[in-house]
């Protein structure tokens, strides 16, 4: 069982709830309000909805040996396009308006994530490299559907998607009910899978047994940009604004450090979306027991980056055993010096 790779994850994630039941006993306390499920498990489910598709379209890409650090801009992106739709149709309100504004902000974050892929797989740039460009100039390009300004929506059936509530839960954790399911149904279920982590282990070994390397990146990034894009509607439409300059500001590496968490490795190959899930939710429920306990805003970053760090030596293989070599030799020592006898 410790050997297992969901293993220390979950203690992880079990050693924080019981922090936050310990330090506030009404935690685990969920209770109905008009018709609504309220309580910190259900605000940790919601609130890290957009981190777990962001981490969710990153294990895909980290799985073909690449990383994609421009999420988090097209968050912004996604965002801003969606509400500055939305404000210039006549009737905010209207099916339609929304239904146009989702689509075309998908497509965007589609197509966003496609140039990405281009850049990778079709010129051969390294991915740290092709997507800093859109990281750098995708903030560029949100304040500038922006204005500079934050855009204010008026529109409850587009606030539904991210503030909305069905079978009285949250409507964003079916959102990534979905997206979860669709990616392990693609991914496990048919070949694809198999083809992500040939690529990511081996790409020129995998285009000679006739794998189409360069489709299976394109694809992988365009799905990143699109968990993206959702991301960004969900973010957006739960404060019924967009903000263009700290809208998914360090998404990227927060995903990052989901997938990392979760098992799976920076140097491509396999992956496990369960472990990225676990991770996304590590971080969110960090983040609020940051919030809860009072941490300093000036320091809750170095506060965070402490615990991942102590996750991550926590699930080190290598780690764990220089600690058994290292008390074993110091015990052996000690034994041994005890066994010396005196020279007469």
């Amino acid at each position: 069982m410790i050997k297992h790779r969901l293993f220390w994850p979950l203690c992880v994630l079990a050693g924080l709830l019981l922090f936050n039941l310990i330090y506030s006993p009404d935690f685990f306390s969920i209770k109905m309000r008009d018709g609504h499920l309220y309580g910190s498990l259900i605000d940790i489910l919601n609130f890290g909805s957009p981190l777990i598709l962001v981490s969710i379209g990153m294990t895909l890409v980290i799985a073909t040996s690449g990383i994609d650090l421009s999420v988090g801009s097209v968050v912004a992106i996604t965002g801003a396009m969606a509400c500055l739709s939305i404000s210039r149709s006549a009737d905010q309100n209207t099916l339609a308006a929304v239904l146009i504004a989702i689509v075309t902000a998908l497509v965007l974050s589609a197509l966003l994530g496609l140039w990405n892929g281009f850049l990778v797989a079709g010129i051969g740039i390294q991915p740290i490299i092709a997507t800093l460009i859109l990281m750098v100039a995708g903030r560029g390009i949100a304040q500038l559907i922006t204005n500079g300004q934050i855009i204010t929506v008026l529109s409850p059936k587009y606030q539904y998607i991210g503030a909305g509530s069905l079978f009285t839960l949250p409507f964003s954790i079916f959102i990534v009910a979905i997206m979860y399911a669709v990616a392990s149904l693609l991914t496990r279920k048919t070949a694809l899978g198999l083809f992500i982590e040939s690529v990511g282990c081996k790409p020129t070994a995998s285009r000679l047994a006739g794998i189409r390397a360069k489709t299976v990146m394109l694809a992988v990034y365009m799905f990143c940009g699109l968990c993206a894009g959702i991301a960004g509607l969900i973010l957006s439409s739960n404060v019924s604004s967009a903000d263009g300059n700290n809208a998914g500001l360090w998404y990227e590496l927060d995903a990052i450090l989901a997938v990392v968490i979760g098992g799976t490795s920076l140097s491509g190959g396999r992956f496990h979306l369960t472990g990225t899930l676990i991770g996304a939710l590590i971080i969110q429920t960090l983040t609020t027991t940051i919030y809860m306990v009072g941490v300093p805003p000036e320091i809750t970053l170095v506060v965070k980056a402490i615990v991942v760090l102590a996750v991550c030596l926590i699930q080190s293989d290598q780690f764990r055993g220089l600690l058994r070599r290292g008390g074993g030799s110091n015990k052996a020592n000690y034994r041994a010096n005890r066994e010396v006898k005196p020279h007469v």
